[in-house]
């Protein structure tokens, strides 16, 4: 890999945290820093609530702290952007929806206060798809965040954390927290070559945050390596009385998480290709191939890995969208219903949709999620994580029906039925210079032999850095 950009806006999250409790910047040089690329890049749309006058006043506090010889974290100090369904008091939270307009949050999320009590110093709210049902990132009512790769076409920036990818990848924040409910999370990590970090659920509260489906739900770190996306999630991991979820994870799995292990190379299951559930374009196919020829090179030995007959990925993405579709209609079906309320025609669909799932239906999708789990933690005994294609192509133009990018929902959204720790890691560029990931896949609960072997995925595939052209947006 070629050394890194050493522009502050382009630094990873831990080495800004790092010359911050060295001295040789302050927090309130790096918020300030942020702010202004924010301000300058407005056509990205990355934002939709830039919070300065706390940022700085949190940034000031931090820099105090270290004077005083406190130090909160290894992410004390460092600038950081929240999607906009993490609640924070006193903001708006529109939930990436015209519908919710002028709503202001009464109550801040858990997350959102680990955040604050770790020292690290929140920019704003970033862009999302309208009420986070949607992998290409599309917001046809709030407007679109823009991929920042093209500047002369609008392309997916991928959803629905869209405007959270665009952010990191811009370098308007070093890192961000996304919500992962079927790929939302690594979808716009992907399409904008960044690592994603889904969870397994329970790993970190969602509680304040607003919901799309209690039972696919989780947070998750958008950011520039393994590293800073493992330490965000160590910060944020642990139970919470006030989300069940994180009540009935390990205990282990928390502590484990945060002693990162050094592996040998070992085994790696590879999903074998007549399992996958989309098929991949040209150019994702070619990085395929080249990212299983590098692990091989490096000792990993990609081993061909099948499903156990019953498991497939194509029916568990489709089962997925019942339980997200029934779940998101319960929340937001009113709204859906009323043609006077200014929803994205899509989404309304969406949503419209899953009032007319059978609860028969619902609950034998939840019993298959049940059987699907236990027999992907069985038959994965002996690996550490399953690595699979996260990307069928790369970001394409955006469309109007929003249907261009089916095949990344195919493959993202399995992880989320299994509940699994999944991540989303750069393999390369497509021919038009736009990012493809690859994805490993753990069985819930084991997110630190996933973040382990993940960090070794990522020190092989020597992934070339580049930059997206940020000069055309004015930064």
């Amino acid at each position: 890999m070629s050394a890194p950009d050493t522009a502050l806006h382009f630094q990873d999250a831990l080495g800004i945290g790092r010359a911050i409790r060295q001295g040789t910047l302050t927090s309130r040089q790096a918020a300030t820093h942020f702010l202004d690329r924010i301000e300058r890049a407005g056509a990205l749309n990355a934002y939709s609530v830039v919070t300065a006058e706390r940022a700085l006043a949190q940034a000031d506090a931090a820099d105090r702290l270290l004077a005083a010889g406190i130090v909160l974290g290894p992410l004390h100090g460092v600038p950081v952007a929240v999607k906009d369904s993490v609640q924070w008091e006193g903001t708006e939270a529109t939930l990436g929806s015209q519908a919710r307009a002028g709503q202001i949050s009464a109550g801040t999320a858990q997350a959102l206060r680990a955040l604050a009590a770790h020292g690290m110093v929140i920019l704003g709210k970033t862009r999302m798809t309208e009420f986070a049902f949607g992998l290409s990132g599309q917001n046809g009512t709030q407007g679109t965040a823009r991929n920042p790769w093209d500047a002369v076409q609008a392309r997916a920036p991928g959803g629905s954390s869209s405007g959270a990818a665009v952010a990191v990848a811009a370098g308007l924040a070093p890192i961000a927290l996304g919500g992962d409910t079927g790929g939302s999370v690594r979808a716009p990590a992907a399409l904008n070559g960044l690592v994603g970090y889904k969870p397994s659920t329970g790993l970190i509260s969602r509680a304040g945050s607003l919901p799309l489906s209690d039972t696919l739900d989780v947070l998750g770190p958008i950011a520039r390596n393994v590293a800073d996306a493992r330490a965000l999630a160590v910060l944020l991991s642990g139970p919470d009385v006030d989300d069940a979820a994180t009540l009935a994870l390990p205990p282990g799995c928390v502590t484990a998480l945060r002693h990162p292990e050094t592996r040998a190379p070992g085994p790696l299951a590879v999903l074998a290709p007549e399992a996958w559930p989309a098929a991949l374009g040209e150019a994702s196919l070619a990085l395929w191939r080249h990212t299983l020829d590098q692990l091989a090179a490096a000792g990993h030995t990609p081993q061909t890995w099948t499903p156990p007959p019953g498991l497939s990925f194509d029916r568990m993405a489709e089962d997925n969208s019942l339980v997200l579709a029934y779940e998101a209609y319960r929340y937001y079906g009113a709204l859906a219903e009323d043609p006077a309320q200014p929803l994205w025609t899509v989404v309304r669909s969406r949503i419209a949709a899953g009032g007319r799932i059978r609860q028969a239906d619902y609950e034998a999708a939840l019993q298959r999620r049940d059987a699907d789990m236990a027999a992907y933690a069985r038959a994965m005994q002996g690996h550490d994580a399953l690595l699979m294609p996260a990307c069928d192509q790369a970001a394409q133009p955006l469309d109007a029906a929003d249907l261009r990018h089916a095949g990344l929902g195919k493959l993202l959204r399995p992880a989320n039925f299994l509940g699994a720790a999944a991540i989303s890691l750069p393999a390369g560029f497509d021919g038009e210079g736009m990012p493809i990931g690859v994805q490993l896949l753990a069985p819930a609960g084991e997110d630190a032999a996933l973040m382990d072997c993940a960090a070794a995925v990522e020190g092989v595939l020597g992934v070339e850095v580049r930059r997206p052209g940020v000069g055309a947006w004015g930064l």
